[in-house]
């Protein structure tokens, strides 16, 4: 099956990879990048029908963040990260949707979900307050979701919420001067007493039951897979994407090396080198086919109406922690197969090798905490993390 708004990108390639510099130079993804992605619908891929969007595939919106990521990683993680919020606000109530998107079908999202805000019951809903981190690009967006506790009653422990935020009630604040990933603008939100009504409001233990108000509007089986994938799988994807960016840089510069001669003879080739490119290809499409595999597996049940096995679940997260360090073994080994070249500043190789070891550090890649759900689960131990 043609994926058709990979068809529609791979127009915007050559300008995107172009601007990647201008993205770390910037701290952020250049304003033209970002209109020529939303103008293709890639920020609307995920995005409910009834709203303008496609309900496109997740295979489909994965593979169009691989490329963009190829082209540009810092581009390609935020159009991962801003494209998969729509999915998460379809599962919000009918009524925080129409607030989005009701006037403004092409609102764009930004998110913070570590549970750094507070929030107070008030007679309308909540009172909210607090800064969070890594909203990477915010600066492009008109809503935020931000993750906060809400003090439990009787003692009980505080309640975990994602809270939907419109830009008149935060600020975003410049604060990213970071080694890998500059481009994507990851800056703080700051957040003062700001007034957020019931509706904006949905909790952690709903989202990982695979329970939201909005299952009663939004029915396509895309709406169905669990959080803990979609939006790891989103990452992982973009990082996938940059390594598979270095790759082909690498590629195309030794086989130019290759058709130079001296005297009419061919530079020597280094066999070993061969090998080191063999191994890092592999690594490459290892992770893209375990997790494409199990997109199609966790979107076969959805689709048939069946629960996703909590073994299934566990083996994406799994594969999804696997995958991202298969990306950073492969651009490791095109790093050091590139010699000098691979240490001058602005050459692909070098931007897309400190952008995946960016990446890798995220939260969602702690690579010990789910392997240790996934084997937690094969030895029938319970599992208390939410996150899969």
């Amino acid at each position: 099956m043609t994926n058709t708004m990979l068809v529609r990108v791979r127009s915007l390639l050559p300008g995107i990879r172009e601007r990647a510099a201008l993205a770390d130079r910037q701290r952020r993804i250049p304003d033209d990048t970002i209109r020529e992605l939303a103008g293709a619908g890639v920020f609307r891929m995920l995005q409910p029908k009834r709203y303008g969007g496609y309900e496109a595939g997740l295979a489909e919106f994965y593979e169009v963040v691989r490329a963009i990521a190829a082209a540009c990683p810092a581009t390609g993680w935020v159009a991962a990260v801003l494209g998969v919020h729509p999915w998460q606000i379809s599962l919000f109530g009918e009524e925080a949707q129409d607030e989005v998107w009701k006037d403004e079908p092409g609102a764009l999202v930004s998110s913070s979900y570590a549970p750094t805000g507070k929030l107070v019951e008030v007679d309308s809903g909540y009172q909210l307050s607090g800064r969070w981190s890594f909203s990477s690009g915010s600066d492009h967006c008109g809503w935020a979701l931000v993750g906060a506790l809400c003090p439990g009653e009787d003692g009980k422990a505080p309640e975990y919420l994602t809270v939907l935020v419109p830009r008149k009630d935060y600020a975003v604040e410049d604060v990213w001067n970071v080694v890998g990933l500059s481009g994507t603008g990851s800056n703080d939100i700051v957040i003062e007493k700001a007034l957020v009504p019931w509706h904006r409001a949905y909790s952690a233990i709903d989202q990982n039951l695979l329970r939201g108000p909005g299952h009663k509007v939004n029915t396509a089986p895309l709406y169905k897979v669990p959080f803990g994938m979609v939006f790891s799988y989103a990452i992982t994807n973009a990082i996938v994407g940059a390594a598979q960016g270095a790759y082909d840089a690498h590629v195309e510069r030794m086989a130019q090396r290759v058709r130079l001669s001296y005297g009419g003879q061919r530079v020597a080739e280094d066999p070993f080198a061969h090998v080191r490119v063999a191994r890092a290809g592999g690594e490459i499409d290892a992770a893209v086919l375990t997790l494409d595999h199990n997109v199609v597996t966790q979107t076969a049940f959805t689709a048939a109406g069946e629960e996703i096995p909590e073994r299934i679940r566990l083996r994406a997260r799994r594969d999804q922690v696997l995958a991202t360090e298969r990306a950073r073994t492969a651009v490791e080994m095109l790093f050091g197969n590139s010699g000098g070249h691979s240490i001058a500043l602005g050459n692909p190789i070098e931007r897309h090798w400190r952008d995946v070891h960016a990446g890798s550090v995220h939260v969602i890649n702690d690579v010990e905490r789910a392997l240790s759900m996934y084997g937690r689960g094969e030895f029938g131990s319970p599992i208390n993390e939410g996150m899969y």
